[in-house]
Protein backbone atom coordinates (compact mmCIF):
# COMPACT_ATOMS: atom_id res chain seq x y z
CA UNK A 1 0.00 0.00 0.00
CA UNK A 2 1.88 3.13 -1.17
CA UNK A 3 2.60 5.84 1.79
CA UNK A 4 0.32 8.83 2.77
CA UNK A 5 2.25 12.08 2.54
CA UNK A 6 1.50 15.14 3.94
CA UNK A 7 2.65 18.19 2.74
CA UNK A 8 2.65 21.54 4.76
CA UNK A 9 2.86 24.44 2.09
CA UNK A 10 1.58 22.00 -0.61
CA UNK A 11 0.37 25.16 -2.95
CA UNK A 12 3.78 27.06 -2.79
CA UNK A 13 6.69 26.77 -4.78
CA UNK A 14 8.72 24.22 -3.13
CA UNK A 15 5.61 22.20 -1.80
CA UNK A 16 3.51 22.22 -4.85
CA UNK A 17 6.58 20.56 -6.83
CA UNK A 18 6.85 17.99 -4.28
CA UNK A 19 3.55 17.27 -3.98
CA UNK A 20 3.56 16.40 -7.77
CA UNK A 21 7.06 14.37 -7.62
CA UNK A 22 5.55 12.19 -4.94
CA UNK A 23 2.72 11.67 -6.81
CA UNK A 24 4.83 11.02 -9.62
CA UNK A 25 6.50 8.16 -7.58
CA UNK A 26 3.08 6.49 -6.18
CA UNK A 27 2.83 8.05 -3.00
CA UNK A 28 -0.62 9.70 -1.82
CA UNK A 29 -0.55 12.94 -1.08
CA UNK A 30 -2.05 15.71 1.19
CA UNK A 31 -1.95 19.66 1.10
CA UNK A 32 -2.54 21.49 4.04
CA UNK A 33 -1.75 25.52 2.74
CA UNK A 34 -3.64 28.41 3.91
CA UNK A 35 -3.66 29.98 0.32
CA UNK A 36 -1.38 33.47 1.63
CA UNK A 37 1.35 33.11 -1.19
CA UNK A 38 0.14 29.26 -2.28
CA UNK A 39 -1.46 29.51 -5.33
CA UNK A 40 -4.64 26.82 -5.95
CA UNK A 41 -3.97 26.32 -9.29
CA UNK A 42 -0.77 24.85 -7.91
CA UNK A 43 -2.56 22.04 -6.25
CA UNK A 44 -2.01 18.71 -7.98
CA UNK A 45 -6.35 17.42 -8.21
CA UNK A 46 -4.92 13.91 -7.10
CA UNK A 47 -3.85 15.64 -3.88
CA UNK A 48 -6.20 15.23 -1.03
CA UNK A 49 -6.34 19.44 0.10
CA UNK A 50 -6.84 21.04 3.40
CA UNK A 51 -7.55 25.21 3.61
CA UNK A 52 -5.64 25.73 6.86
CA UNK A 53 -3.03 26.97 8.82
CA UNK A 54 -0.39 25.20 10.77
CA UNK A 55 -0.58 28.04 13.33
CA UNK A 56 -4.03 26.55 14.28
CA UNK A 57 -4.50 22.98 15.97
CA UNK A 58 -8.00 22.68 14.38
CA UNK A 59 -6.80 23.15 10.78
CA UNK A 60 -3.77 20.56 11.55
CA UNK A 61 -6.21 17.88 13.45
CA UNK A 62 -8.08 18.04 10.06
CA UNK A 63 -5.10 16.52 8.32
CA UNK A 64 -4.86 13.30 10.03
CA UNK A 65 -8.33 12.27 9.79
CA UNK A 66 -6.69 9.33 7.33
CA UNK A 67 -3.64 7.73 8.00
CA UNK A 68 -0.38 10.06 7.52
CA UNK A 69 3.25 8.20 7.14
CA UNK A 70 5.57 10.59 6.27
CA UNK A 71 4.99 14.64 6.79
CA UNK A 72 6.78 16.89 4.47
CA UNK A 73 6.86 20.14 6.85
CA UNK A 74 7.26 22.89 4.30
CA UNK A 75 4.93 25.79 5.16
CA UNK A 76 6.49 28.97 6.61
CA UNK A 77 6.78 32.82 6.00
CA UNK A 78 9.75 32.14 3.74
CA UNK A 79 11.58 36.24 3.54
CA UNK A 80 14.69 37.26 5.47
CA UNK A 81 13.66 41.24 5.10
CA UNK A 82 9.96 40.79 5.66
CA UNK A 83 10.84 38.58 8.97
CA UNK A 84 12.40 42.25 10.01
CA UNK A 85 8.91 43.81 9.95
CA UNK A 86 7.04 41.44 11.22
CA UNK A 87 9.03 39.17 13.52
CA UNK A 88 5.65 37.87 15.58
CA UNK A 89 4.22 36.77 12.09
CA UNK A 90 7.28 34.31 11.67
CA UNK A 91 7.71 33.58 15.24
CA UNK A 92 4.34 32.17 15.26
CA UNK A 93 4.25 30.28 11.77
CA UNK A 94 7.85 29.01 11.36
CA UNK A 95 8.06 28.13 15.12
CA UNK A 96 4.23 27.79 16.92
CA UNK A 97 3.25 26.11 13.59
CA UNK A 98 6.21 23.85 13.36
CA UNK A 99 5.51 22.49 17.20
CA UNK A 100 1.91 21.91 15.86
CA UNK A 101 3.06 19.81 13.50
CA UNK A 102 5.52 18.05 15.31
CA UNK A 103 2.68 17.92 18.40
CA UNK A 104 0.51 16.16 16.15
CA UNK A 105 3.39 13.58 14.91
CA UNK A 106 3.16 12.68 18.36
CA UNK A 107 -0.26 11.95 18.65
CA UNK A 108 -1.06 9.96 15.81
CA UNK A 109 2.16 8.48 15.97
CA UNK A 110 3.63 9.40 12.40
CA UNK A 111 6.89 7.71 12.23
CA UNK A 112 8.51 10.29 9.88
CA UNK A 113 8.81 13.80 9.56
CA UNK A 114 11.42 15.81 7.50
CA UNK A 115 11.60 19.83 7.87
CA UNK A 116 12.51 22.51 5.45
CA UNK A 117 15.15 24.37 7.18
CA UNK A 118 17.39 27.05 5.72
CA UNK A 119 20.98 28.12 4.77
CA UNK A 120 20.20 31.37 6.67
CA UNK A 121 20.43 29.25 9.85
CA UNK A 122 24.49 29.54 9.37
CA UNK A 123 24.35 32.98 9.44
CA UNK A 124 27.92 34.35 8.33
CA UNK A 125 30.09 30.97 7.67
CA UNK A 126 32.93 30.01 9.31
CA UNK A 127 34.19 29.45 5.72
CA UNK A 128 32.82 28.71 1.88
CA UNK A 129 32.06 25.82 1.18
CA UNK A 130 29.60 25.27 4.23
CA UNK A 131 29.70 22.37 5.65
CA UNK A 132 26.86 21.13 8.49
CA UNK A 133 29.35 20.90 11.12
CA UNK A 134 30.03 24.15 10.95
CA UNK A 135 28.65 27.38 13.20
CA UNK A 136 25.41 27.90 13.53
CA UNK A 137 24.63 31.78 14.18
CA UNK A 138 21.93 32.98 11.97
CA UNK A 139 21.86 36.87 11.41
CA UNK A 140 18.27 37.45 10.23
CA UNK A 141 14.59 36.94 12.42
CA UNK A 142 13.80 34.62 9.58
CA UNK A 143 16.73 32.49 10.40
CA UNK A 144 16.62 32.55 13.96
CA UNK A 145 12.97 30.85 13.58
CA UNK A 146 13.96 28.01 11.13
CA UNK A 147 16.86 26.95 13.15
CA UNK A 148 14.49 27.06 15.58
CA UNK A 149 12.33 24.77 14.03
CA UNK A 150 14.59 22.30 13.06
CA UNK A 151 15.96 22.26 15.84
CA UNK A 152 12.78 21.00 17.80
CA UNK A 153 12.27 18.86 15.56
CA UNK A 154 15.78 17.09 15.96
CA UNK A 155 14.73 17.12 19.66
CA UNK A 156 11.64 15.62 19.50
CA UNK A 157 13.33 12.58 17.45
CA UNK A 158 15.62 12.26 20.15
CA UNK A 159 13.28 11.85 22.81
CA UNK A 160 13.35 8.45 24.68
CA UNK A 161 9.98 9.27 26.32
CA UNK A 162 7.31 8.45 23.07
CA UNK A 163 6.01 4.95 22.85
CA UNK A 164 7.26 4.85 19.28
CA UNK A 165 9.97 6.34 17.11
CA UNK A 166 10.37 9.50 15.16
CA UNK A 167 12.73 9.66 12.62
CA UNK A 168 13.25 13.53 11.61
CA UNK A 169 15.32 14.32 8.68
CA UNK A 170 16.66 18.43 8.39
CA UNK A 171 17.12 19.86 5.01
CA UNK A 172 19.10 23.68 4.80
CA UNK A 173 17.85 24.16 1.56
CA UNK A 174 20.29 27.05 -0.42
CA UNK A 175 18.51 29.03 -3.27
CA UNK A 176 15.67 26.79 -4.36
CA UNK A 177 14.56 27.92 -8.14
CA UNK A 178 12.78 26.68 -10.77
CA UNK A 179 9.04 26.42 -12.02
CA UNK A 180 5.90 28.18 -10.03
CA UNK A 181 8.31 30.47 -7.64
CA UNK A 182 6.64 33.68 -7.85
CA UNK A 183 7.36 36.46 -10.21
CA UNK A 184 5.27 38.91 -8.48
CA UNK A 185 6.36 38.52 -4.88
CA UNK A 186 9.26 40.99 -4.33
CA UNK A 187 10.60 39.11 -1.14
CA UNK A 188 11.22 35.57 -2.46
CA UNK A 189 13.62 34.15 -4.74
CA UNK A 190 15.97 36.29 -6.13
CA UNK A 191 16.07 34.23 -9.68
CA UNK A 192 12.02 34.59 -10.14
CA UNK A 193 12.44 38.25 -8.92
CA UNK A 194 14.77 39.35 -11.08
CA UNK A 195 13.34 37.51 -14.12
CA UNK A 196 9.35 39.10 -13.51
CA UNK A 197 11.46 42.44 -13.54
CA UNK A 198 12.73 41.79 -16.93
CA UNK A 199 8.95 40.12 -18.04
CA UNK A 200 7.16 43.48 -16.83
CA UNK A 201 10.15 45.78 -18.15
CA UNK A 202 10.81 47.07 -14.55
CA UNK A 203 14.07 47.96 -13.32
CA UNK A 204 16.47 45.65 -11.77
CA UNK A 205 17.53 46.26 -8.57
CA UNK A 206 20.50 44.71 -6.75
CA UNK A 207 21.14 45.03 -2.70
CA UNK A 208 24.61 45.74 -1.97
CA UNK A 209 27.48 45.96 -4.67
CA UNK A 210 26.09 42.40 -6.53
CA UNK A 211 29.28 40.65 -6.32
CA UNK A 212 27.69 38.21 -3.11
CA UNK A 213 27.24 35.09 -4.19
CA UNK A 214 24.45 32.15 -3.98
CA UNK A 215 24.30 28.59 -4.52
CA UNK A 216 21.51 27.62 -6.38
CA UNK A 217 19.66 24.41 -6.88
CA UNK A 218 16.74 23.32 -9.31
CA UNK A 219 13.73 22.49 -7.24
CA UNK A 220 13.68 19.24 -9.27
CA UNK A 221 16.85 18.09 -7.64
CA UNK A 222 15.86 19.20 -4.32
CA UNK A 223 12.49 16.96 -4.62
CA UNK A 224 15.38 14.30 -5.08
CA UNK A 225 16.79 14.22 -2.28
CA UNK A 226 13.80 14.34 -0.20
CA UNK A 227 11.93 11.63 -1.49
CA UNK A 228 15.16 9.43 -1.54
CA UNK A 229 15.47 9.71 1.90
CA UNK A 230 12.13 9.25 3.25
CA UNK A 231 12.90 5.39 3.82
CA UNK A 232 16.55 5.69 4.29
CA UNK A 233 17.85 5.26 7.28
CA UNK A 234 21.16 6.58 7.23
CA UNK A 235 19.61 9.99 6.79
CA UNK A 236 17.46 9.80 10.34
CA UNK A 237 18.62 12.38 12.74
CA UNK A 238 20.50 14.09 10.36
CA UNK A 239 20.93 17.58 8.51
CA UNK A 240 21.86 18.17 4.86
CA UNK A 241 22.69 20.75 2.89
CA UNK A 242 20.95 20.85 -0.51
CA UNK A 243 22.57 23.06 -2.94
CA UNK A 244 24.26 23.02 -6.29
CA UNK A 245 27.62 22.76 -4.66
CA UNK A 246 28.78 25.73 -6.76
CA UNK A 247 27.83 29.67 -6.39
CA UNK A 248 27.40 32.82 -8.45
CA UNK A 249 27.76 36.40 -7.73
CA UNK A 250 23.91 38.31 -8.01
CA UNK A 251 26.18 40.60 -10.73
CA UNK A 252 27.04 37.45 -12.97
CA UNK A 253 22.88 35.86 -12.24
CA UNK A 254 21.39 39.32 -13.67
CA UNK A 255 23.90 39.22 -16.72
CA UNK A 256 22.84 36.11 -17.69
CA UNK A 257 18.79 36.46 -16.79
CA UNK A 258 19.21 39.65 -19.18
CA UNK A 259 21.34 37.34 -22.28
CA UNK A 260 18.35 34.96 -21.87
CA UNK A 261 16.45 38.03 -23.02
CA UNK A 262 18.91 39.40 -25.67
CA UNK A 263 19.57 42.45 -22.80
CA UNK A 264 22.68 43.17 -21.04
CA UNK A 265 23.34 46.14 -18.56
CA UNK A 266 24.43 48.81 -21.59
CA UNK A 267 20.75 48.75 -22.60
CA UNK A 268 18.85 47.48 -19.50
CA UNK A 269 18.79 49.73 -16.37
CA UNK A 270 20.25 47.99 -13.42
CA UNK A 271 20.93 50.10 -10.27
CA UNK A 272 22.26 49.48 -6.89
CA UNK A 273 21.27 50.12 -3.01
CA UNK A 274 22.46 49.94 0.23
CA UNK A 275 22.39 45.78 1.10
CA UNK A 276 19.69 44.82 3.53
CA UNK A 277 19.57 43.84 7.17
CA UNK A 278 20.21 39.94 7.54
CA UNK A 279 22.07 39.86 4.15
CA UNK A 280 25.01 36.92 4.19
CA UNK A 281 27.59 37.77 1.99
CA UNK A 282 28.82 34.37 0.24
CA UNK A 283 26.76 30.90 0.33
CA UNK A 284 27.47 27.82 -0.87
CA UNK A 285 27.15 24.27 -0.14
CA UNK A 286 29.11 21.13 0.68
CA UNK A 287 26.76 18.29 -0.28
CA UNK A 288 29.23 15.84 0.24
CA UNK A 289 27.30 14.91 3.18
CA UNK A 290 24.22 14.32 1.08
CA UNK A 291 26.58 12.52 -1.68
CA UNK A 292 27.52 10.08 1.02
CA UNK A 293 24.73 8.99 2.96
CA UNK A 294 21.49 9.74 0.63
CA UNK A 295 23.82 8.89 -2.69
CA UNK A 296 22.08 12.20 -4.08
CA UNK A 297 24.05 15.05 -6.14
CA UNK A 298 22.12 17.71 -8.21
CA UNK A 299 21.47 16.46 -12.18
CA UNK A 300 20.09 20.08 -13.33
CA UNK A 301 23.11 22.29 -14.72
CA UNK A 302 22.19 25.55 -13.82
CA UNK A 303 21.71 26.69 -17.63
CA UNK A 304 19.22 23.79 -18.06
CA UNK A 305 17.29 24.76 -14.87
CA UNK A 306 17.63 28.45 -16.03
CA UNK A 307 16.90 28.08 -19.42
CA UNK A 308 13.35 25.59 -18.08
CA UNK A 309 12.68 28.45 -15.52
CA UNK A 310 12.43 31.27 -18.10
CA UNK A 311 10.56 29.20 -20.68
CA UNK A 312 7.80 28.28 -17.67
CA UNK A 313 7.72 32.27 -17.08
CA UNK A 314 7.62 33.64 -20.34
CA UNK A 315 4.40 31.37 -21.29
CA UNK A 316 3.01 32.14 -17.49
CA UNK A 317 3.86 35.70 -18.49
CA UNK A 318 1.73 35.99 -21.62
CA UNK A 319 -0.90 33.52 -20.16
CA UNK A 320 -1.95 36.82 -18.13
Amino acid sequence: MAKHVLVTGGAGFIGSNMADELLNRGYKVTIIDNLSTGVKENINPKAVFIKGDVKNKKDVEKCFKMKIDVIFHIAGCASTIKSFHNPAADLFTNVLGTINIINAAIKYKVPRLLYASSMTSYGVPDAIPIKETMSTRPISYYGITKYAGERYCLATGLRKDLSFKLNVTAFRMFNVYGRRQSLTNPYQGVVSIFIGNVLRGETVTIFGDGKQSRDYVHIKDVADAWIGAIDNKKSFGEVFNIGSGTRMSINNLVDFILSQFGKNRKNYKVIYKEERPGDQKHMQADISKAAKLLCWKPKITFETGMADTIKWARETWIQK
